[in-house]
């Protein structure tokens, strides 16, 4: 595919689901919001059964937003590291360094005396994206196998990796600066038990699924038949989950709408930033367009999914945090998808610079 043909086919690539993310994210608001108004006994239903601080009936919605995600995922591939180590290297530092932490200034800085919203930014921050980012890398010509490869990565690092890190950027790095941080209640443990449970549990599943689906039917069946049937339920998990906030939520949202913009404004701000640098970085350490756009892409994502989940489950669904994780997909989708044009557009600069 040319860079032309690929720049016209971008959004037509996308399937009708993910084409139109914002707009089904907006309508599960609207809905959550209606019935918030019609139900009004509804948090005291959902809480009549529970996990820790989290319903049950959110807790499944949850755990399928993440189950067909990790079942994508290609575990089998994470041995194959050696083939550019560049690669590998600078996706960590992005990933694990540079992301959380420019979230973490950007979160202070935009919200200074928001402690709930600036802790779900971090909360944010620290989710690597595992997920939307294959479409992304895909859409923008990248290197399908290193995609691969960074998302596996991500998901073992964000199991041993998430809670230390939590602890880190919400408690230990704010006192070093002497910031206030006495509103920021939780424990690191609840932070452990929320991703092991909403990612433990789908990880495990989603490696099983797909070890025992490759075995028992071989590669062309699980990519090409499998995977695009449950593929939906990870949309249908998340709008799930946002209908429910909103019901829950609907006074707190109605009464300051302004709210939402502040947790967008650093958001957008993250993706720009992230997307440039990872860029910039694959470009000067000569790893060719593809790889590039690969780094990239893995690096201004984040697993909203997850930072919902820990959220919910430490926060609580009616929370601030809550709230800031909803809010994250409905920017990143428009973000990531101009980011798409612009790196088709740079493929074609570069293209044209080697040849003249």
């Amino acid at each position: 595919m040319t860079a032309k043909n690929a720049d016209a086919a971008v959004l037509g690539k996308l399937s009708l689901l993910d084409r139109f993310l914002p707009v089904w994210i907006l309508v599960a608001m609207a809905m959550g919001l209606g019935l918030g108004k019609l139900v009004p006994g509804i948090q005291s239903a959902l809480d009549s059964v529970s996990i820790g601080q989290t319903s049950l009936p959110i807790a499944l919605g949850l755990m399928l937003m993440m189950y067909p995600v990790l079942a994508k995922v290609r575990y089998e591939e994470m041995g194959h590291v050696a083939g550019d180590r560049r690669l590998l290297w600078l996706s960590l530092l992005l990933n694990w360094v540079i992301g959380p932490a420019l979230m973490f200034v950007l979160a202070w800085t935009f919200l200074p005396d928001q402690p709930a919203f600036r802790t779900g930014l971090i909360v944010i921050g620290l989710a690597r994206c595992i997920a939307m980012v294959l479409i992304w890398n895909d859409l923008a010509c990248g290197d399908s196998e290193a995609a691969a490869l960074l998302v596996a990565i991500n998901s073992v690092f964000q199991i041993l990796a998430y809670a230390l890190l939590g602890t880190f950027y919400l408690k230990i790095l704010p006192g070093w600066l002497g910031l206030d941080t006495q509103d920021v209640q939780f424990s690191t443990w609840d932070i452990t038990k929320a991703v092991l449970i909403f990612l433990g549990i789908p990880l495990v599943a989603g490696y099983l699924t797909r070890r025992i689906g490759l075995r028992a039917k071989g590669r062309v069946w699980y990519e090409q038949k499998f995977i695009p049937r449950i593929s939906p339920f990870a949309l249908y998990g998340l709008l799930f989950t946002i209908i429910i906030m909103f019901a829950l939520q609907g006074d707190a949202i109605i009464s300051s709408p302004i709210s939402v913009l502040n947790i967008a404004i650093p958001l957008l701000v993250y993706f720009i930033i992230m997307w440039g640098v990872s860029f910039f970085l694959g470009i000067k350490s000569k790893l060719g367009y593809p790889k590039t756009a690969t780094l990239a892409f893995t690096a201004a994502g984040n697993n909203f999914e997850l930072a919902i989940a820990v959220s919910v489950g430490v926060w609580g669904v009616t929370s601030g945090q809550a709230l800031a994780g909803v809010i994250g997909p409905l920017i990143e989708v428009p973000a990531l998808v101009a980011l798409v044009y612009v790196s088709l557009w740079l493929m074609r600069r570069l293209t044209e610079k080697r040849t003249s």
